[in-house]
């Protein structure tokens, strides 16, 4: 089956597309992505799609807007090379946290770009852990929201640190089940962080629900923007008498100063996957980041839906493979 299958990289995740290729054993697709002097954009194809199932991967990362227009025009110049099926990974979901109307006369983005999508002839949209889940529900197409949170509860489990002093931390009440998830993956307890976010990128820390007195704590969130949210719920921790803390994180935005904050922090290490390939400027900032490759998941599951196998029989691997540090 997979003779017929082509895996293409945008310019967000070159990288990523060549490890997922040499999982598979194919060669990357052929394609040119160019901007002109005034913004547009144009995508071509280098190779016949004709009658083949096509995968493009192209996370809608800084800058949001540029990424998001070269994979809806990559789709249409797939439509109109009449490839066979236009299955759309996105390991991040950019506009994700625009899910809905928190104030009067808001978009609802996240629906917007769902439209845009299908609209332009996306087949299948695969994401990796959405900011809500519920997004799945803007689709009209077959969706598949992966998750991260086996392959970062692998990473802990092989560093052996003991169970009984471990405790996961979810940072607000919103994340309490992806937090909920690893804590079972690892059998440890569950605590959460009571906080409040009075604007945008700025919240306010102020309980710790349960006990994390003398614990490693591993604090668990989809995403880490400018680092505020999540160095505030760390410090909280940390004055409640938490021991190390440690944090899981699935998409490194890592805006701004991030990398600063992160360095000057309690943290004792950060780990996040490369559904955004971390920028040298931000390497520079900070040595406590650790970053995992999702390429061999993503592989899998590729080869799962081209097979017409179970998308979900791959986190169960998770258990006998051990994660790819980068």
């Amino acid at each position: 089956m997979m003779k017929d299958t082509v895996v293409f990289a945008l310019t967000a995740n070159v990288g990523l597309v060549n490890e997922i290729c040499d999982y598979l054993n194919i060669e990357p697709g052929k394609i040119a992505v160019k901007h002109f002097a005034d913004g547009e954009i144009l995508v071509e194809i280098g190779e016949s799609v004709r009658g083949r199932k096509v995968y493009v991967v192209q996370s809608t990362c800084n800058p949001v807007t540029e990424r998001l227009m070269e994979l809806l025009i990559c789709i249409d110049a797939l439509k109109r090379a009449s490839a066979d099926e236009i299955n759309c990974i996105i390991p991040y979901y950019g506009y994700a946290r625009q899910d809905r109307k928190a104030c009067p006369r808001q978009p609802i983005t996240a629906k917007l770009v769902a439209n845009l999508l299908e609209v332009a002839g996306a087949n299948r949209v695969i994401t990796v852990d959405l900011h809500a889940t519920q997004i799945q529900g803007f689709f009209n197409t077959p969706t598949d929201d992966l998750t991260a949170i086996p392959m970062l509860a692998q990473y802990f489990r092989n560093k052996d640190l003991p169970c009984s002093n471990l405790v996961v931390v979810s940072p607000d009440h919103g994340g309490t089940t992806r937090a909920r998830r690893m804590a079972e993956l690892l059998t440890a307890p569950l605590a959460i962080i009571d906080k409040r976010r009075p604007r945008p990128n700025v919240c306010e820390a102020t309980n710790v629900i349960g006990d994390v007195v003398g614990k490693d704590c591993i604090v668990v969130d989809d995403i880490c923007d400018t680092g505020g949210s999540l160095i505030a719920a760390c410090e909280l921790l940390k004055q409640k008498g938490a021991k190390d803390i440690y944090v899981a994180i699935t998409h490194g935005v890592f805006s701004g100063n991030a990398g600063e904050k992160i360095e000057n922090s309690p943290i004792k290490e950060m780990v996040v996957t490369n559904t955004i390939p971390l920028s040298e400027e931000f390497k520079a900032k900070t040595n406590k980041v650790t970053s995992l490759s999702i390429a061999w998941m993503l592989s899998k599951i590729i080869e799962a839906i081209s097979n017409h196998d179970s998308v979900s029989a791959v986190y169960s691997a998770f258990e006998d493979r051990k994660s790819d540090e980068r």
